[in-house]
């Protein structure tokens, strides 16, 4: 999909990203994997993001979050289980890729 642009964050990155209803605003115009990406880039590892959206749009949200290696936790609504709305959080982790090499 096309109309997605980066933001702009030179020379900062962020510790917290609150998304409310933000997939379901932009579901149109970006991939739910490039506003991903966005939040992954601005973010600072073991940064966090609190999204608030539709439970169908978030489960989908949760299963490429994971696939990016953040830890996520998918709750209810503060109003309950029966709100279609529910909240995400998603930690970036710091991970660093190492050359492993088999042992002789």
């Amino acid at each position: 999909m096309t109309g997605c642009e980066a933001f702009s964050t030179y020379p900062r990155t962020y510790d917290l990203i609150h998304a409310s209803g933000l997939f379901t605003l932009y579901s149109n115009k970006c991939s739910m994997e490039d506003i991903l990406l966005e939040m992954d880039r601005i973010l600072r590892p073991e940064g966090a993001v609190i999204m608030r959206d539709d439970v169908d749009v978030l489960t989908k949200v949760n299963k490429l979050a994971r696939g990016m290696r953040w830890n996520t936790k998918l709750v209810d609504h503060e109003d309950g289980p029966l709100v279609r709305e529910k909240v995400l959080y998603a930690v970036k982790q710091y991970w660093v890729g190492g050359n492993q090499t088999a042992a002789s």
